[in-house]
């Protein structure tokens, strides 16, 4: 009887892991779609922007340093299919002041339309000790990680659910499903993210907007060197055990709407009370739309 349960506790999950993909949202269209990505002006994110760019988006690029930025845009320029495509360039701190994140994409959102597909981008990594790391660290880094890519979703949020279309992207890290020797401050940050990101797809799918999470592993960025310049000796040991990505590689990945993530079998079983507490959701949405319409019409 005990065999009997798990193997139809296994077949269960098999079965949960294979329809996953079916259950995925569909990728965006980008050809004309409003592509913003922050931390756009290197590394990841300005693969990103070239990848979307090469499929006919219009581009809006956020990153703190304009002369960045201004080099990036004429990289990505280059590989335009069209010659309505835009590159518009906005320098500003995301993690800083909600207030201005809010009102430079609404200066982006009145120059290319509404945003379509928001990439969140922005971030940065520093390593070492738990008892050796400043706390002022871990402050910098929620705020640069985390509320560097809260600001924005909420910026293009109302708009998305009020067009009932869209897709939000956080790029996290392995290290925000991994906790590793050196990371204490950077993984909790990462960690913080895909809470979020799953949290907030709960919110919004009942709108047809979209939220995917991509996990890189160590990719060759101006980041990922700067990154090694403080890791400890046993952080870097344990870097080196996996392989270097290119970030064309991964841009590649984020754009197809690939979530890097290997499926563990809690997180399997989970897509079962995740489908489950969906229904709940549009129970509730649904209950509150017949509400409205009464009170409108009594």
């Amino acid at each position: 009887m005990l065999l009997l349960a798990a193997a139809f506790l296994v077949a269960f999950v098999l079965l949960l892991y294979m329809v996953s993909p079916l259950i995925s949202p569909k990728p965006l269209a980008l050809p004309g779609a409003h592509v913003v990505v922050t931390g756009g002006s290197s590394g990841i994110g300005k693969c990103i922007a070239i990848e979307c760019y090469k499929q006919g988006a219009f581009i809006t690029l956020v990153a703190r340093n304009e002369d960045k930025l201004l080099q990036a845009k004429k990289e990505i320029e280059k590989h335009s299919i069209n010659d309505k495509q835009v590159v518009l360039c906005i320098s500003v701190d995301v993690s800083q002041d909600y207030s201005q994140v809010e009102n430079v994409i609404k200066q982006a959102q009145e120059k290319l339309g509404p945003v379509d597909m928001l990439v969140n981008c922005a971030g940065m990594s520093l390593s070492g000790k738990f008892e050796d790391l400043e706390v002022s660290t871990f402050e910098r880094l929620m705020s640069v990680n985390y509320l560097g890519s809260v600001y924005p979703s909420r910026a293009v949020i109302t708009t998305m659910k009020e067009r009932r279309v869209g897709r939000i992207v956080f790029v996290s890290s392995q290290a925000g499903q991994l906790g590793l020797f050196g990371f204490t401050a950077y993984s909790s940050s990462k960690f913080a993210i895909r809470g979020l990101a799953e949290a907030l797809q709960m919110e919004v799918k009942p709108y047809n907007v979209y939220v995917t999470v991509a996990y890189p592993p160590d990719t060759d960025t101006p980041g990922f060197a700067e990154e090694n310049k403080t890791k400890p000796l046993e952080t870097r040991l344990i870097s080196e055990t996996t392989s270097v990505c290119k970030p064309e590689q991964v841009a590649k990945q984020i754009v197809k709407d690939a979530i890097v993530v290997t499926m563990g079998l809690f997180r399997t079983i989970a897509l079962f009370y995740l489908g489950s507490f969906d229904s709940i959701v549009r129970r509730c949405m649904m209950q509150r739309a017949r509400s409205e319409i009464a009170d409108k019409t009594a």
